[in-house]
């Protein structure tokens, strides 16, 4: 093999071990998006520095150590090829230690959902590297070849995305395999009620509420923490379910319409409850009619006999939901006149909420929880009818009422050292939710502080939900600290246009400078929301 052979091959090979330590945190973006390509590059674009800037660097180093490489005409034709191998080699091990140092300086600090080595991450890297090798071979071959080894690093993050294409396929029949085996499970107990639940908001809160509650007379299996896509519900049910449980809930988020549908498949569900339909996830189901079609492949799904689903009497895309399918259903609300379940008599206050539950031909009970804001009672409604038709009594279902404890980071109230309270509002807000978590705030004694970024994945839209969600701090805090740069602007001409003191209120970066900021302004008997807290894809640079 000849000099120029050798300072070829190791040319080559020197951007691709510099990129493949050095995508690290682009790979982590992947990861946080799901594997979802559109996703992907929503996220890429919002964080361009962490996204761009490693392909970047990547090139410069390429430049840098390709250009140092031992130069093959300054060897004599009668030293031996292994002495120049060992002069080049060393480079490709610095080009690795390069890659791992760009990832250090370019990966998020601090991620909030940090970068987890799960088998399909490891055969995602197994994919990459074989993607990095065929680009070298290939590089290898062409016409200014150097040239090309020193500038394709710039396209890492799309070299990241052809490596995700191509791991595609064996990760769905992976997790067709995986899928099956855990449908298998759910179906082989006969006497094992199925029950998936979907909503815009309120999935999680309501799941926890349901197994509380079902608890009091039946073995009851949630879905734990947010898992809610087809994976991680396959995941709950082959880890979790045995034959003693006798009723399962499955959460099922969605994000394209078709999602429900798929985790319909899984599940089969005999139950079907739709919390909410609103504007969420807008950016990519860019249309709420289009979310309340995806949540109502839920109700299509069910069996057309031995059957019930149960909806929320929302004045709008529930109760057309309800009017719409024939089968067994129940809709729970506030007039007695035209739900089966319904509650009057709601006391909201700092200590919880207490209400009178109406359950159509089974009579009346006072109830009395710790969960916080009037909103909690439509979440508690469900529940209570499903428990209800699943033959639990009245007792049995305020029993479970006054046992539920709140959701973590979701209006999860705190008791801090200094002598103020926290609410902790921080997972996944939404313009309803935000409402009504504002509406929780202006009940509480004292100065009422809110910290929050705003909300996220509300598309073309999302401006103007943040504009009124400034508008609507008014009369329900006496302090804003909001965060961010460009999403903070639409929240702050919101305040300003509803009249909230500006001496008042403060724009900081981040979520560590809202802390500090707090620390200088908090006094005892204060009340302070958070409010939403946005994952590392959604943070600005």
């Amino acid at each position: 093999m000849s000099y120029e052979t050798i300072h070829q091959i190791i040319a080559v090979l020197i951007p691709s071990c510099i990129c493949f330590f050095a995508a690290k945190g682009i790979i982590h973006y992947f990861q946080l998006e799901s594997y979802q390509f559109p996703g992907y590059y929503h996220t890429l674009n919002r964080n361009p520095v962490h996204s761009y800037l490693p392909g970047v660097c990547a090139a410069n180093a390429s430049v840098l150590l390709i250009l140092l490489l031992p130069n093959p005409a300054k060897f004599q034709q009668n030293s031996a090829p292994a002495y120049f191998w060992v002069r080049s080699v060393p480079f490709v091990i610095i080009a690795g230690l390069l890659g791992v140092l760009i990832a250090r300086f370019l990966t998020v600090k601090k991620a909030k959902k940090p970068f987890v080595f799960t088998g399909r991450i490891k055969r995602l890297y197994v994919v990459y590297a074989l993607v990095l090798l065929g680009i070298s071979a290939i590089v290898y071959h062409l016409p200014g070849w150097k040239w090309i080894s020193m500038l394709w690093p710039l396209l890492l993050p799309a070299v990241v995305a052809l490596a995700g294409l191509l791991a595609w396929p064996v990760e769905k029949l992976i997790s067709e395999l995986y899928f099956r085996d855990a449908r298998r499970k759910l179906l082989s107990n006969p006497n094992l009620t199925r029950i998936g639940l979907t909503g815009s908001y309120g999935k999680t809160t309501v799941k926890h509420i349901l197994g509380a509650i079902l608890s009091e007379k039946y073995p009851t299996l949630i879905t734990p923490a947010s898992f809610n896509t087809p994976m991680g519900v396959t995941r709950a049910i082959r880890e979790r379910l045995t034959p003693s449980y006798q009723i399962f809930v499955g959460e099922m988020g969605a994000r394209h319409v078709g999602d429900i549908k798929e985790m319909c498949r899984l599940v089969k569900p005999t139950i079907g409850i739709i919390t909410s339909v609103g504007p969420q996830h807008l950016e990519t189901f860019k249309s709420i009619e289009r979310v309340a079609k995806t949540k109502y492949e839920l109700i299509d799904a069910l069996p057309q006999e031995d059957s019930r689903s149960y909806f929320y009497d929302d004045g709008s895309y529930c109760l057309e939901m309800y009017k719409k399918t024939t089968k067994t259903k129940t809709l729970c609300g506030r007039n007695p006149d035209t739900c089966d379940v319904w509650c009057d008599q709601v006391t909201v206050s700092p200590e919880g909420t207490s209400f009178m539950l109406h359950i159509k031909n089974k009579g009346q009970i006072q109830c009395q929880t710790r969960l916080l804001g009037d909103h909690s009672v439509q979440n508690i409604l469900l529940a209570a009818a499903v428990a209800s038709d699943l033959k639990l009594t009245l007792k049995q279902i305020a029993h479970g009422i006054e046992k539920l404890q709140p959701v973590k980071n979701r209006l999860e109230l705190m008791k801090n050292p200094g002598g103020f309270t926290i609410i902790n509002d921080a997972f996944n807000s939404n313009p309803i939710g935000a409402k009504a978590a504002l509406e929780v705030l202006r009940q509480f004694p004292g100065r009422r502080i809110i910290i929050t970024p705003g909300m996220v994945e509300l598309g073309d839209q999302e401006a103007e939900y943040n504009r009124i969600f400034g508008t609507q701090m008014k009369g329900c805090a006496d302090v804003a600290i909001i965060i961010g740069k460009n999403r903070a602007t639409p929240i702050l001409d919101g305040l300003k246009e509803s009249g909230f003191d500006e001496a008042n209120i403060y724009r900081v970066d981040s979520l560590d400078d809202s802390t500090k900021l707090l620390h200088t302004i908090v006094q005892p008997g204060d009340t302070v929301l958070y409010e939403n807290d946005l994952p590392d894809h959604y943070q600005e640079a």
